[in-house]
């Protein structure tokens, strides 16, 4: 029987994990390649480990940083960090030494909890906890006792720094409960959710009370990924809520056997860091029996807008959907979206000024450029930093990529600027195509931008490549873009620009 949703009006996280210990005691928690967990055990071995953390010095306040693989052990330590009023940084291991370096630096943390295998940490000055000491004791007495509130932090996320150094956003309590009740479709009692994202994501560690609140069981997939073994698991594992790429959703319905018969626990698919065309939209719909839908989210603000199961493939597509429950969006003069609401961060860790820079007034910049419908739909045309100037006419790629994404010849595309003769600046789109062995051309994917959005907005050169390079956060890495259109000049489809 499906018991109701543990209710959010709790006092503190460490009261909330025990709650939910007792209400969910029985269920999974997680689940992993050779390994699972009750969420009686998950807390009972948090309280363990929380032992272990206040022997070894950690108190509240401190930080606690995680460079661990996304499974059994990270959550466990994530909660053992909150029982005693520690906040939780994670260290994602697609991060290069100098971002991991900056973090830290940062951060300043008490103790590392550290999976050698991961490879080496920088020197630094936090105590090192070796992933093989961690307490595995199952039924641990309660830790140090601690005074707490809802306004204690809890979470310490760090951007991906692709636009400078990673930034900390803080997350209290009261933020990660906002989280839990502004899940809207995302969240129902008892879900299983495949992970998309490694666990030092806002994608996990901003859903803490969205998991102790509806008993829901988080799913990590085996490495290296296929579609057979996307499939297997969402079958054998009874996923009913899956975040994937387009690409790996495309790749999935190429399975043999992909039905809704063969899924019928599976209840809702979400379309992951880029569009899904319209056409996959209804493809999926067809051949697995679930909607696709779009989250728009963001460190800083991990809840903002969401389409809904219900809208139409072309919504999915062009928009980001309508703001969450509790949550605003608004345009400022210049296009630029700001977001306000209970899920949006406290502010940058040690960083008054800058935090002074994107909050005002309880309104974050988020530093996207974006239209809202009279349907209430969110679409966004890019990034502030971004936009290039063609020939005195402004041009967001996240516009031109929407488009670019549409082409039936087009399985991936990002567009970067970069300057040119007597025009200023001129697109070029880096595709991945459908069919390596027969790529769009330049003129084809012109005709197509311009059928849709002004011709300026058309890219002027192409670049096919057999992947996008991407951040690690799993977007396009456009620095790295940059790079690789420099290192394969001649290889670029050009026309010139005639203005």
């Amino acid at each position: 029987m499906v018991r109701a949703p543990l209710s959010s009006d709790v006092d503190d996280t460490r009261s909330m994990l025990e709650s939910a210990a007792a209400a969910h005691g029985d269920r999974e928690a997680y689940v992993e390649p050779g390994a699972r967990i009750t969420f009686a055990e998950w807390i009972g071995r948090s309280r363990s480990v929380a032992t272990q953390f206040a022997d070894l010095g950690v108190r509240k306040g401190d930080v606690v940083a995680l460079w661990l693989p996304s499974g059994i052990d990270y959550a466990t330590c994530y909660a053992a960090a909150a029982m005693i009023g520690a906040i939780t940084t994670g260290l994602n291991p697609r991060l290069g030494r100098r971002e991991i370096e900056s973090i830290l630096q940062q951060a300043d943390p008490a103790l590392i909890a550290a999976d050698e295998r991961l490879g080496p940490l920088p020197n630094t000055a936090g105590r090192v906890l070796p992933r093989t000491s961690l307490s595995t004791d199952t039924s641990g007495s309660a830790p140090p006792a601690v005074k707490l509130t809802r306004r204690h932090a809890v979470a310490l996320i760090f951007t991906s720094g692709t636009t400078g150094k990673p930034k900390g956003a803080v997350f209290d309590a009261d933020r990660l409960a906002a989280g839990a009740a502004a899940a809207g479709v995302m969240s129902a009692p008892y879900d299983r959710r495949l992970t998309s994202t490694p666990f030092a994501h806002a994608g996990y560690m901003f859903k803490l009370w969205d998991q102790l609140v509806w008993g829901s069981a988080l799913v990590v997939p085996p490495a290296p990924w296929s579609a057979q073994g996307m499939l297997d698991v969402l079958r054998d594992e009874r996923v009913t809520v899956a975040g994937a790429v387009p690409t790996l959703w495309a790749k999935l319905l190429d399975v043999e056997g992909v039905s809704p018969q063969a899924l019928p626990h599976l209840r809702i698919g979400i379309a992951a860091t880029a569009p899904a065309s319209p056409e996959l939209v209804r493809r999926v719909a067809e051949r697995i029996g679930v909607p696709l839908v779009v989250r728009y989210a963001m460190t800083e603000c991990p809840t903002i807008c969401g389409t809904e199961p219900t809208d139409a493939a072309e919504v999915q597509f062009r928009t980001v959907g309508r703001p969450a429950a509790g949550m605003e969006v608004r345009i400022d003069p210049d296009g630029g979206v700001e977001v306000s609401g209970p899920c949006v961060m406290r502010g940058y860790w040690r960083n008054p000024e800058l935090s002074a820079e994107v909050l005002r007034d309880g309104w974050l910049r988020t530093g996207d450029i974006g239209v809202l419908g009279s349907d209430g739909n969110l679409t966004l045309v890019g990034r502030g930093g971004d936009m290039y100037i063609r020939g005195g006419y402004n041009v967001h790629p996240g516009e031109v990529e929407r488009s670019l994404a549409g082409h039936p010849n087009v399985k991936q595309a990002a567009v970067v600027g970069r300057s040119a003769p007597v025009i200023g600046e001129i697109g070029v789109a880096c595709v991945v195509p459908a069919d390596a062995a027969a790529p769009p051309t330049l003129t084809e994917l012109r005709t197509h931008v311009a059928g849709e959005l002004a011709d300026y907005k058309a890219p002027d050169e192409l670049l096919i490549v057999d992947e996008l390079p991407l951040t690690a956060m799993l977007k396009p890495d456009r620095l790295a873009l940059r790079e690789l259109i420099i290192l394969h000049d001649t290889d670029i489809q050009r026309r010139r620009p005639t203005g």
